[in-house]
Formats: structure tokens, sequence, C-alpha cells
């Protein structure tokens, strides 16, 4: 900890700060310090300029052009395919295999020359005798297709077209009275009805009773709360 200002706890979080490699080192700055400080003393490196690589030797790092393989032999591929078919030719026995007669060669498309059996009836390109050619009977003829569904449109169907039918005043409330009178006519009674009259479940008004009012509880006289119990000398320790 140091004499005076903030303690390591205090600056850095540990009891006490670590040590370190340079002690007692005098701090120099940055700008005191060169970057290059040996490139200013002594003599450089001088090189003699950068050189392309050419088809001359100074395009090279060797004063004289040297070869990868010096003094290897000189090997002529062909004679050596040559040579190694006469010495494959050596190992036959005889004479090489001939067969005692060639491919039969067909003279033209279809030919038939070099095969063992000839030609087959059952392959033969000529047209069989056919008996002439009666085309059928006519079918019936019939006027082409009307366009449209037949749904909705007349004139389409097999039958005659719809009939039109006028519409008469208020025939939708004339069928309506008479099915409403022939419903009456099928009843035997009146409707059914109940003794009981239903009520809603809520009244129009909220404030309004018709039952009797229940009789006014009276309340009971309230008893005295007693005082909490307090020891007569406080607990030993």
């Amino acid at each position: 900890m140091p004499a005076e200002g903030k303690s390591d706890m205090e600056r850095i979080g540990l009891f006490s700060e670590m040590g370190y490699i340079t002690i007692g080192d005098k701090y120099v700055p940055r700008y005191m310090c060169a970057f290059n400080e040996a490139a200013s003393k002594n003599r450089q490196m001088l090189p003699g300029g950068t050189k392309t690589l050419s088809a001359l030797q100074a395009g090279y790092f060797e004063p004289q052009f040297v070869r990868i393989f010096d003094g290897e032999a000189y090997s002529n591929p062909v004679q050596l395919r040559r040579r190694y078919r006469l010495a494959e030719s050596k190992k036959n026995l005889g004479k090489a295999f001939l067969p005692s007669n060639g491919d039969k060669l067909p003279c033209g498309l279809g030919s038939y020359y070099g095969t063992i059996g000839g030609s087959y009836t059952y392959f033969s390109p000529q047209l069989k005798a056919r008996e002439r050619y009666v085309p059928p009977g006519k079918n019936f003829y019939t006027n082409p297709g009307k366009k449209g569904t037949g749904y909705g449109y007349a004139n389409l169907t097999i039958g005659e077209q719809y009939p039109h039918e006028s519409d008469g005043y208020e025939v939708e409330r004339i069928n309506a009275k008479k099915a409403q009178e022939e419903h009456k006519r099928l009843l035997k009674g009146g409707p059914f009805k109940l003794n009981l009259y239903p009520q809603a479940y809520f009244d129009t008004n909220p404030y309004f009773n018709d039952k009797p009012l229940p009789p006014v509880k009276t309340l009971l006289a309230e008893k005295p709360i007693a005082s909490p119990f307090k020891p007569s000398s406080p607990a030993k320790k």
C-alpha cells in the first residue's frame, strides 16, 4: 500500500499489487525512441536493382545456364516401343491365328447372304391378297348440338320448350294464407297453456319487490375486548 494516494484495493481491486519485471528502470517516452535506429547507422545493404525474368542469362541468379539433369542419356520413345514389341513377339510359339473363313458381308439392304438358314416366308415384304373394303352403313343424321347447359334454356332438351305461365297478383300472400288455414284445420284444440305465468328473471324496477320484508335483525351487544396478557416480569436471558 503506498504511503499516499489510493490503496491497491481501491485502484485495481487487489489486496496488494504484484511486482513487475522491470523494477527500477527509468521510463523512456515513446517519442524519444527512434522507430528503426539501426537503419541510420553503419553501411546499409545496397541491392543492384530488380531483374526481370527473361530468356537472357541476366534474368537468373546463376552466371551460366545449368541443366536440371546434367549428363543424362538420350532416349527415343519410338525406338523403345519398337524394341518392346519385338521382345514380346519372340514369346509367340507359332504364327498368328487366322480364321478358316472370313466373315460374310451382306451385299445389300435386306440380303440373306452369309446367313445359316436363309430367308423366311413370314418376313416377306410382299402384300397379301385382301378382299375389297366395304364401308358400313351411315349413322343417324342429327342436328348439331345447341349452345347452353339445358338448365334454364328453352329448346335445348328432347321435349318441347317450357310453357309460359303468368304469375298472379300477390301469389305469395295467397299461398301463405292457404297454408295457415290448412294448419289451423289440422289442429285439434287450442294452444297449451300453463297455470304458472313465467316471469322475467329481473324486474323492470330493481327497487320494487312484492314479497314482504323480513323482520329486522337485532344487533347483539358488543363484547368488550380484553386487554392482551402481559407477563409480570420479562423473559430471563
